[in-house]
């Protein structure tokens, strides 16, 4: 355990904003979303209003009142105590091992589409496991170095979103729309959207995410909130239109849930030579995006999994550190292990690399959704129990708001962790539910091994 560890100043604004960007924006949300239909508009206003307004306004107010290394960790410690808190850690940290391989058959995804047509899913599945130890590679460097992965990647999201959306505007002059926008489409339909409407709301979640890293920050007190406010206006903006773009390109019943962008870009741009050199260019572009993904979830998770295991609270490998450079190398090297694992368990039972990516998908989902219930009610404990605390930034409306825009947050999640346990006309999806009842079980035994070990060293210390 490693507890004097120092933490390079490397973060500034623009670094926490395309870190935020990199985290959030993603362009597989892009196109399960699109999948629901011209209703998907409506959902991006009507939840961007009621779930990811109030979310991001509560990450800006604890991250720059409470900016602690570890993030949801130290928040929900200091709210409801060590145990809850490594529980938080724990399906924070195995969600991103778990949704790191489904990210990474989106790449191997759009290669198989580029360069190699008869690649096996095993070949998919084997560039997955790749990536993912590359990924681990990235997380053990020092930040100052690692940060230019997520901030490649968001400009890199930002420059495709933009090439979509002004694609479709060309192509919409000549073809119309795949998918007319009407009153009638626009409302929005339960029966048909249900399945996909959780890949939305995970699609807005992770503002708190740099506050992870929060000792590694110039000026967290004055930086949180604005990148939380520049970021936000960015990821729902580019969201909105690039459904609309994606839309315009492909009915919706057609929209694979791995190929749908590449199917979008060469639709766009691909009658042309120079065209498909674009597209072809903007799918590279897009194949270094779902690798940053990773690598930025990855260095947030690892982080806070270290802080949590520095206090004793997850087992003492989590915390292995990299002496010079600050970095979380145990529970990297574990989240590549447990990310190795399931792509290859996963990858057994799936028929295709779109199934494989939707099983994992929404196993992680699930597993990832919950810490974020304990991250609200942390929100709201702590303006109870410590309201003179300084914050640089405080959601005006005083406790009646805060309670208003926590339990909101709480009941959108609550409804989106039963979608993806429970589709409609499909009925219960039991390897979700399965994976996601061993996954508690782990953690609650690897909590308990965590707390014995440190029982057993203080009982030492004193004797």
């Amino acid at each position: 355990m490693n507890t004097s560890v120092e933490h390079r100043k490397t973060l500034g604004r623009k670094d926490m904003v395309l870190f935020t960007v990199s985290a959030i924006l993603l362009l597989d949300t892009l196109a399960a979303a699109a999948s629901v239909g011209a209703s998907a508009i409506t959902w991006w206003i009507l939840l961007g209003c009621i779930f990811l307004v109030p979310f991001a306004l509560i990450c800006a107010e604890m991250g720059c009142a409470y900016p602690e290394q570890g993030g949801i960790y130290a928040w929900v410690r200091d709210a409801y105590g060590r145990r809850w808190a490594s529980r938080a850690t724990w399906c924070y940290w195995v969600n991103t091992a778990v949704w790191v391989p489904a990210i990474y058959i989106l790449f191997a995804g759009i290669y198989k589409q580029l360069f190699n047509p008869d690649l096996s899913l095993v070949g998919q599945i084997g560039i997955g496991i790749g990536l993912t130890w590359v990924a681990v590679f990235v997380n053990i460097i020092t930040l100052n170095v690692g940060k230019w992965i997520p901030n490649l990647g968001a400009i890199l999201k930002v420059v495709i979103f933009l090439a979509i959306i002004v694609g479709a505007i060309i192509y919409i002059q000549d073809h119309g729309m795949a998918n007319p926008l009407t009153l009638e489409t626009l409302t929005p339909d339960w029966s048909s959207s249900l399945q996909y409407i959780p890949a939305i709301i995970y699609g807005m979640l992770g503002f708190e995410l740099v506050s992870a890293g929060s000792e590694e920050m110039k000026d967290p007190a004055r930086d949180v909130p604005r990148s939380i406010l520049i970021s936000g206006l960015i990821i729902i903006s580019l969201y909105i239109l690039g459904t609309v773009a994606v839309l315009a390109a492909l009915p919706a019943a057609d929209i694979n849930l791995v190929e749908g962008l590449m199917d979008t870009l060469n639709l766009f741009f691909g009658e042309t030579a120079g065209g498909q050199a674009l597209a072809l260019t903007l799918g590279i572009a897009a194949m270094f995006t779902f690798f940053s993904n990773g690598v930025t979830w990855a260095m947030g998770c690892n982080r806070a999994a270290a802080e949590a295991a520095n206090e004793g609270e997850l087992p003492a490998l989590f915390g292995i550190e990299s002496k010079s450079r600050g970095t979380p190398i145990g529970a990297a090297v574990l989240m590549g292990i447990v990310s190795t694992l399931t792509l290859s368990l996963y990858g057994f039972m799936a028929g295709s690399n779109e199934d494989l990516f939707w099983s994992l998908f929404a196993f992680s989902a699930v597993i990832f959704l919950l810490p974020y219930q304990g991250m609200l009610l942390s929100f709201l404990k702590m303006r109870r129990i410590d309201p003179d605390h300084h914050r640089p930034y405080k959601i005006p409306g005083g406790m009646s708001v805060a309670k208003l825009l926590t339990y909101t947050c709480c009941v959108v999640l609550g409804l989106t962790i039963v979608l993806f346990v429970y589709t409609p006309g499909e009925g219960m999806q039991w390897p979700v539910l399965i994976g996601v009842v061993v996954t508690l079980i782990i953690g609650e035994m690897v909590i308990r091994v965590a707390e014995t070990h440190k029982a057993g060293a203080a009982v030492e210390v004193a004797g």
